[in-house]
């Protein structure tokens, strides 16, 4: 099936959803019927030698589907919204030269808000400020605590237990004076493309519950604990890595450390993978202009709602 279509402004695909809900299936098998390339929207699918606790694409899978931004970074380093913002301007600006689509594809929302919104300009990160942060943030819930009271409708939007995301906030009134809502007044920043927003929505939170669950299982399976013992062995990483505290990592990592026993690191993944779900399905609520599709559909079905949309909203012909 090929698709002509002229539009002033390029189109560009956003695939979201909850974790485990198919959402990198779909994107794969899109490409049989659009001209589309794809751009990894996961800040876990970042990191190289996390493969199996990312449930990143398989090596075949990505031979013949490769993702942008996937494995752009060691577990040792940071990488922040707005470098992924700047990055997945360059990778869609890229696709469309090709002559192609960009579809970005994943679940880490902030991630698709910071590219869909832009981000004010930011103080740099302070060394000093952090560390008293951290030091400070031994007492439960201080950072959210903090945020409450300095910056309230931000304390909204981030949930109190999305760690990096509080701390910069917090760290950035330290540092200017200023929260990030007011930061965020002046920011006029528009994105010059047609968007088409699909999200992979569960039927029920039982089958989500289940596929998050049986997910745990083939990567315990498939020799995760293998692969944080590789990472915990290196010597230069720690758990307070962004990259060690994604779920899973971070609870193998305490299990590897005699903090915790096997059943305990399994049922807090589970218990961890369901509170991430929870709170993509939060976003997916507030978010506007978006096409719903029901995960539990055949892959068919999938397809041609995307293709359906496609049509009708950029005046295709087959």
């Amino acid at each position: 099936m090929n698709f002509n279509y002229k539009k002033k402004l390029p189109v560009v695909l956003f695939l979201m959803g909850p974790t485990a809900s198919g959402k990198s299936q779909l994107a794969i098998n899109l490409r049989q019927y659009l001209p589309i390339e794809l751009i990894s929207v996961d800040s876990a699918l970042i990191y190289r030698g996390m493969n199996i606790g990312t449930a990143k694409p398989s090596f075949l899978d990505l031979c013949h589907h490769p993702h942008r931004l996937l494995n752009i970074k060691d577990p040792s380093e940071n990488y922040s919204a707005v470098e992924f913002q700047q990055d997945a301007l360059k990778e869609i600006n890229k696709i469309i030269n090709l002559g192609k689509i960009p579809c970005l594809v994943g679940g880490t929302m902030f991630y698709y808000n910071v590219l869909l919104h832009g981000v004010s300009i930011l103080p740099p990160a302070n060394v000093q400020i952090r560390e008293y942060l951290l030091q400070k943030n031994t007492k439960k819930n201080f950072l959210y605590k903090k945020l409450e009271s300095i910056d309230p409708i931000s304390a909204v939007r981030i949930h109190k237990n999305d760690f990096q995301r509080l701390l910069r906030a917090v760290e950035v009134f330290y540092i200017s004076g200023k929260n990030l809502t007011e930061l965020k007044k002046n920011n006029h920043y528009k994105l010059p493309y047609t968007i088409l927003q699909f999200a992979i929505i569960p039927p029920n939170k039982e089958w989500l519950n289940n596929n998050i669950e049986l997910r745990i299982k083939k990567m315990l399976m498939l020799g995760f604990q293998e692969e944080v013992e590789n990472l915990f062995f290196r010597g230069d990483l720690h758990i307070n890595l962004p990259s060690i505290r994604c779920i899973g990592y971070r609870q193998m990592w305490e299990y590897l450390e005699y903090k915790i026993s096997y059943k305990d690191m399994f049922d807090k993944t589970i218990y961890a993978t369901r509170k991430l779900a929870k709170n993509q399905l939060t976003w997916l609520k507030k978010w506007k202009d978006l096409n719903i599709i029901l995960s539990s559909s055949p892959i068919e079905i999938l397809i041609q709602k995307v293709l359906d949309v496609f049509q009708e909203k950029n005046n295709l012909s087959t």
